[in-house]
């Protein structure tokens, strides 16, 4: 079956998609979007995600072409279409195409924002990578200053990805003034003698709509949490580590540059995160 995406208010087979060349989320990278989870045929934590959809356009002074009740209904259909149990809904929104290139921003009353919306179906709750967990490599953090903004710039993310691959290694985390930003593509966590230590939000980090979702289940169970920066030699000589993102929930991290952290297995917090993060975002999906 031909998998069927979503542009610009149309429903179109994947191979009959097109934008325009001169869109500027391919020429400028001016764009942003979102990842939304399926479990079970529902989606997780959609109202997070719409709002920090809706974040990032007023902070890029970007219109949405649809409404939030118009963008979940779409998610649904897209879901149906395409039969999705389980997997991802990827949402892209550009500034749209001009006429041509230029750099200043076009007139939005002329020039309509695109939205381009595909799915993924894939394994995420029974993930092989979460009983083992992942090896990471640190790289220093290269990327804009605005990491809040959930933007389409993604190329140097793209190039840690690959700096871990030809390592041998799962990921990078990112580093700056002697600190960890965050992985890739997910926020970055330690545990040490019970505590649960994450870097506080700020424009240095994506705000992620898992981690807000895991701290404040991990709040509800009794475990403490602190929100600062920490240091690479502090995450391997932590008791455990891990991550968390839409697509990989909460991820354990079991070496660091070489270095395995604590027993170099999934520790018991990850693992009891990732156990209570399933079980209620599957209670409150929609």
């Amino acid at each position: 079956m031909s998998r069927i995406v979503y542009v610009n208010g149309d429903y179109v087979p994947e191979a009959e998609a097109k934008v325009s060349v001169f869109d500027r989320g391919f020429l400028f990278a001016d764009g942003v979007y979102e990842v939304t989870s399926v479990l079970d045929g529902k989606l997780i934590d959609f109202e997070g995600h719409a709002t920090r959809l809706e974040r990032s356009l007023k902070e890029l002074d970007m219109a949405s072409p649809v409404t939030m009740d118009e963008l979940l209904e779409i998610h649904r259909e897209l879901v149906r279409r395409n039969e999705v149990a389980e997997g991802m809904i990827y949402l892209q929104i550009t500034r749209g195409a001009d006429a041509d290139r230029d750099f200043a921003f076009p007139d939005p009353e002329k020039v309509p924002s695109s939205i381009v919306l595909f799915t993924q179906s894939k394994k995420l709750a029974d993930s092989p990578a979460a009983k083992v967990g992942m090896k990471v490599i640190s790289i220093e953090d290269q990327r804009w200053g605005r990491r809040d903004i959930k933007t389409v710039q993604l190329l140097y993310p793209s190039m840690g990805k690959m700096m871990a691959k030809a390592a041998g290694k799962d990921d990078a985390w990112m580093v700056e003034d002697g600190a960890v930003t965050e992985g890739t593509s997910n926020n970055a966590y330690i545990v040490k003698d019970g505590v649960i230590v994450t870097r506080h939000l700020g424009n240095e980090i994506l705000h992620g709509i898992t981690r807000a979702a895991v701290l404040r289940f991990a709040r509800e169970a009794q475990m403490r949490v602190e929100e600062r920066p920490f240091t690479i030699e502090e995450a391997q000589g932590a008791d455990e580590a891990f991550i968390t993102s839409a697509s990989t929930f909460v991820m354990p991290v079991v070496e660091i540059d070489g270095e395995a952290v604590g027993s170099g297995t999934p520790g018991p917090v990850a693992t009891r995160l990732r156990e209570i993060y399933l079980d209620e975002s599957r209670k409150a999906a929609i």
